[in-house]
Formats: structure tokens, C-alpha cells, sequence
């Protein structure tokens, strides 16, 4: 069975001020998402489910997936404030999305088969997709055996500025054993650091493997997911500024010893637009791409909008 792709898409509306504002970085108005289901397709994926709000499901089946419904099977499935587990009530207060693991678990009734989850603005490049889609095509569906691709962190830096990224702790069988989110990493005099909780300075080799939320997970996932939601809700329900982010049930999971989780590793380039300077940086970098052969000119065929 093809693995599926999950795509976290339920911020575009608000991130982009409207899907008719949607970047285009590709030379006939391309998006990132573009070249990310371009690259799924050619790893090997069968499926994209795309996590959207409801209120622009209309303007994004029109706009956005009829670019892609005859080249690979498409779906939409919806993440909402309320959607919460029996029992809780989403406080009138809340405006904030409840986090990236949130949008996965409104996949779980249209994934049946190993999937990979990826955010909707991040370039992950083809060979990430590659190594993705060989790791979960090797995966039984009932398999509680989880991975994520490892980018190295000296390929995922801004040159407009520090950026935050999960880094990675590893063991020697290239399993995960925890992901900690660490801010304002960048490189100075020619070597990557960051700042730690005591206001130390923690340097970073450029291999070391940081996480940009492309992770692979089968359905089983889902089950973790809904439960450890709940615990999560017992303590933050109230709380505005909470987020059920992916990470948290990862780490969850791996210090408990439910499951296991293969970090990938990929010479992939990550890059994306942190900062409003990187988009012509960005855009010549997928230039390059198309130049090396990486990328037709037209995807898909044709003009995307």
C-alpha cells in the first residue's frame, strides 16, 4: 500500500491573508506547497490529505487542489477549535489554534495506511520525500514503528536571521529519544549556536539532525494521539496560549517506551520564508533547482493559478 501525505493546511487562510494571496516562488506562480506534493508524487505517495479550515474549503478545492486531482488522489479534512474529545468544552475565550498534533488527529478518518505529516509553507526538497515515502512503503499499517526525517541543521538556516528548530537527541541505533525546541539558533563566525535555558552558549556540529515537522507515523498514532489529548486538556484547557504540538506526544511516546521513532536522514535543503527578506532567496534557490534539472519549469503540467 502507498503511503499517504498529510499536509497541515489550516493557517494558509490566516497566514496568507486569504488563499488568493498564496505565495508563488516557482517561475509560472508555484508555492512551496506545489513542489512539496510534486515531490510526494514522485516518492512515491498514493494519497494527499490536506487539514484545512472550513470556512475556505470552497476557495481551496477551487484554487488549490484542482491543480493536483489528476495527478494524485486528493482529500480534505477539517481542524476546528472545537473538535475536542468527549467531556471538554473549548473556553469562548480561545482564538489560538490548539497545535500542530491537533491537525493531525483530524486526519484519523481519512487515514488508513502509513503517512507522512509535513507542513503546508516548509520546502523540504525531493530527496526528503524520497527516503519518506522508501521508510513507510517498509511499514505494516498496524505498526506502532515511527519515523521522522532528520534534516541537517546546517542546511535549514536563514541567512536573514536566527531561526527556532526542534534539535534532536539521538542514539546510536539512529532512534529518536527526545526533540527539544531551541530559539535564535544561527551561525556566527562560521560556527552554529544557540543560547540554552541558562543563558550558556551550545554550539551545534552542521550535521547534527534537527526536526522541521516532517514526520512518518502509521494509524495507530491516532489512538496515542486522542488519549494523550485528553491529559493535555486536563491541564490546559484554560490556558489561551496552549498548543498540542507533535513533539510533545513524540517525546511522549519515546520516553515511555511505546514506540520507536528512526530519525532519516536527508542532504535535502530545507528552507522556507521566515522572514519576509527570504522570499527572493528562496525563489532563487528553486530557480537553481530548475537550472540543475531538479524541477520541470511548468509543474503539473501547466500554469498553477
Amino acid at each position: 500500500m502507498k503511503p499517504a501525505l498529510l499536509v497541515l493546511a489550516a493557517g494558509m487562510g490566516s497566514r496568507y491573508g486569504g488563499l488568493k494571496q498564496l505565495d508563488s516562488v516557482g517561475p509560472n506562480g508555484e508555492t512551496i506547497m506545489d513542489y512539496s506534493v510534486f515531490d510526494a508524487i514522485r516518492g512515491g505517495f498514493g494519497r494527499a490529505v490536506f487539514v484545512i479550515r472550513k470556512d475556505f474549503e470552497d476557495d481551496f478545492r477551487r484554487k488549490v487542489l484542482a491543480r493536483y486531482e489528476r495527478h494524485i488522489a486528493v482529500e480534505t479534512v477539517f481542524q476546528s477549535l472545537d473538535r475536542l474529545p468527549a467531556g471538554f468544552v473549548c473556553p469562548p475565550e480561545r482564538t489560538k489554534p490548539w497545535g500542530t498534533n491537533h491537525a493531525v488527529m483530524a486526519g484519523r478518518d481519512a487515514i488508513r495506511e502509513p503517512f507522512a505529516v509535513i507542513n503546508a509553507d516548509d520546502f523540504y526538497g525531493r530527496d526528503s520525500f524520497a527516503v519518506m515515502g522508501k521508510e513507510l512503503e517498509g511499514l505494516d499499517a498496524g505498526e506502532n514503528a515511527y519515523c521522522m526525517v532528520g534534516f541537517r541543521v546546517g542546511n535549514t538556516l536563514s541567512e536573514s536571521g536566527p531561526v527556532a528548530r526542534g534539535v534532536c537527541e539521538v542514539d546510536g541505533g539512529g532512534r529518536l529519544l527526545s526533540v527539544v525546541e531551541r530559539t535564535a539558533i544561527e551561525r556566527v563566525d562560521g560556527r552554529i549556536c544557540f543560547r540554552d535555558e541558562r543563558g550558556e552558549t551550545v554550539y551545534l556540529d552542521d550535521n547534527t539532525p534537527v526536526s522541521m515537522n516532517m514526520w512518518g507515523f502509521t494509524p495507530g498514532y491516532f489512538d496515542f494521539s486522542e488519549a494523550f489529548f485528553r491529559e493535555f486538556l486536563r491541564t490546559e484547557l484554560n490556558n489561551p496560549k496552549s498548543e498540542y504540538f507533535i513533539p510533545l506526544m513524540v517525546n511522549e511516546l519515546a520516553a515511555t517506551g511505546r514506540t520507536t521513532v528512526r530519525v532519516l536522514d536527508t542532504a535535502s535543503k530545507w528552507f522556507g520564508v521566515t522572514y519576509r527578506e527570504d522570499r527572493p532567496g528562496v525563489e532563487a534557490k528553486i530557480r537553481a533547482l530548475i537550472r540543475a534539472g531538479e524541477y520541470p519549469e511548468r509543474l503539473f503540467g501547466g500554469d498553477t493559478q
